[in-house]
């Protein structure tokens, strides 16, 4: 129980929850782009 109050009430365990939820959306957001890059084919030209 020590360990949910200090994660949520100190500065250090919310910049933790912060920085694990940045880096959990930039991992959405990387894998969302590269997979739409790979579903796109070369051959065809972009406009």
């Amino acid at each position: 129980m020590k360990l949910l109050t200090d994660l949520f009430s100190t500065d250090y365990g919310l910049m933790s929850i912060l920085g694990i939820v940045f880096m959990m959306g930039m991992g959405v957001f990387f894998l969302r782009l590269f997979m739409g890059k790979m579903k796109h084919d070369p051959t065809v030209p972009r406009k």
